[in-house]
């Protein structure tokens, strides 16, 4: 059973996708925001993470960066609703942003079950691909 960390701000978005990835047999861990999740990375092992890019403290961007650098091999998908200016600067769009910073896959919310299924699928048999935007 895949252990995924889950860390978005929204108490509605990480009840609902831990319900989608608990139904398909997954082990959902959550954090409400990026320190709480780098937490999360230190004590246990991880087989995916999935990332809000727009959270309250450390951004997205940021929390991608540090858990890469913590487990560079950890598959990190990165989720954002707003397109626009990266909570960091730089990048005109915040996912494209997340992909320099780490992310093997973005995804655009909202977003389908099957869509998130799909990018997880991917990034656990080693083969992601970017999902349309």
């Amino acid at each position: 059973m895949p252990r995924i960390l889950l860390i978005d701000d929204d108490a509605a978005v990480r009840s609902a996708i831990s319900l989608i990835l608990d139904q398909e047999g997954h082990a959902v861990i959550a954090a409400e925001d990026g320190q709480a999740g780098l937490d999360l990375a230190r004590a246990t092992s991880f087989d995916i993470a999935i990332v809000d890019m727009y959270m309250p403290g450390l951004d997205g961007l940021e929390t991608i960066a540090r858990l890469r650098a913590m487990v560079p091999a950890l598959p990190i998908i990165a989720t954002s609703g707003a397109v626009g200016r990266s909570p960091s600067g730089g990048a005109s769009d915040v996912l494209t942003a997340a992909t320099e910073r780490g992310a093997a896959m973005v995804i655009h919310k909202p977003f389908r079950p099957r869509e998130l299924l799909q990018a997880i699928s991917n990034c656990l048999d080693g083969t992601p691909e970017q999902s349309p935007p």
